[in-house]
């Protein structure tokens, strides 16, 4: 099977949940014996080159400098489609659809929806027609007019992204109207598009897990009385979600003599405008490894009310053997289950305040971890990911 891959930037280096799916999913179909093909723009932290061959993968990789949010305002594309559909990377499409046969092409994201009509035209009357996939990273459609209502404080902000929120419903319509597959991260996703799409297959397909998995922990009291959230807060759901966290968790933390650590890369200017008001918070940016840090944490706080999506990071935590307290409804996707394997609260403070309270409480730690290690340790294998995408595309 040929497959022409279009995502939106190079995966490498990984610093999102959303590129390390990208990337892994593309090695996984590869892993399988499907000949990839990858059209995306180049990442600045990347050694990849445009026309590298790595592992059953081809790389074609045009140059182009992200344009700025407003610059989408006048398009018809969401920002998230627009920032890639630069005149080069257009030609690129354009030539490798004329050039070549392709047995399926793959909208890895909502941010190919660029390139939707080209491949639509390429299409049209083509036999035998390329079969389409839809890979989603999130129903992009509730979660981004969710985030939209989230702003408030910032009427002219909150108007434009009500704005580009419909942009992306309309852009996510046409891309579920086109696809002979459409894949979900989520059951929850899975459902959501269903009613989009009656006749449409729909696979489930949430990640796998390659990182480092701890054989055995135990949490004593030698651990620092520290909780810990990793993430990535460049993007402005993410911040919501922190921000909104910390306004109510920082204070009861400060209090409690406890520790917040928040790990991850963010805008510094984020950054800065949180560190001001904050008491037992540490802000400690971008690492390049969590290891230690989950090592010296007690537990792990899932706190994201909004963004939608598997959170790749939960898987982190439990192969690291690191307890988590998550909001009700963040770990969508997951076999982990309400007070067996962790623990959920239905808003921040009491979220912040069941963390206080199970600091302290070393056998309760121990048995969320082993618990919800045993749930999640034989569920998440990347290479099953490939074989059941391919295999699934192979069935059309």
């Amino acid at each position: 099977m040929r497959c022409l891959w279009l995502t939106w930037v190079d995966p490498l280096p990984e610093h999102d949940g959303q590129r390390m799916y990208s990337g892994r999913l593309i090695q996984a179909m590869a892993g399988a014996g499907v000949d990839v093909h990858v059209l995306c723009t180049t990442s600045s932290g990347s050694q990849r080159r445009d026309g590298d061959r790595e592992e059953g993968v081809t790389w074609h990789l045009v140059q182009h400098p992200f344009p700025p949010v407003w610059m989408s305002v006048a398009s018809s594309l969401p920002h998230i489609a627009h920032r890639s559909a630069a005149p080069a990377m257009q030609a690129r499409l354009a030539s490798m659809l004329s050039e070549a046969r392709w047995d399926c092409i793959v909208f890895d994201g909502l941010g190919t929806g660029w390139a939707l009509d080209p491949v639509r035209e390429a299409l049209d009357g083509a036999s035998p027609r390329s079969r389409v996939v839809y890979l989603s990273h999130n129903h992009e459609t509730s979660m981004r007019a969710s985030i939209a209502t989230g702003v408030r404080r910032r009427p002219i902000r909150a108007a434009l992204m009500h704005r580009d929120a419909e942009k992306v419903a309309r852009l996510e319509q046409r891309l579920v109207d086109i696809a002979d597959l459409v894949t979900a991260i989520t059951p929850d996703d899975a459902e959501r598009f269903a009613e989009q799409a009656t006749d449409k297959p729909i696979l489930v397909l949430p990640p796998g897990y390659n990182g480092r998995r701890v054989a055995v922990r135990r949490i004593t009291s030698d651990v620092p009385r520290r909780a810990i959230v990793v993430g990535s807060f460049e993007w402005i759901a993410k911040q919501m979600n922190l921000r909104e966290f910390l306004t109510a968790a920082d204070p009861l933390f400060a209090a409690a003599g406890a520790e917040l650590e928040i790990v991850g890369a963010g805008d510094p200017r984020f950054f800065d405008e949180l560190r001001g008001g904050l008491g037992a918070t540490r802000l400690v940016g971008r690492v390049d490894s969590i290891s230690s840090y989950l090592d010296q944490a007690r537990i792990a706080v899932v706190a994201e009310r909004l963004g939608g999506g598997f959170k790749l990071k939960v898987l982190d935590y439990v192969f690291n053997r690191l307890p988590i307290a998550a909001l009700a409804g963040s770990v969508a996707g997951t076999p982990l289950a309400a007070d067996a394997s962790m623990l959920t609260f239905d808003d921040h403070t009491p979220l912040a305040k069941g963390v206080l309270s199970a600091l302290d409480d070393l056998d309760l730690l121990n048995r969320l971890q082993t618990a919800a290690y045993e749930a999640c340790a034989d569920r998440f294998d990347w290479s099953d990911r490939g074989e059941r995408l391919s295999g699934s595309i192979a069935a059309l």
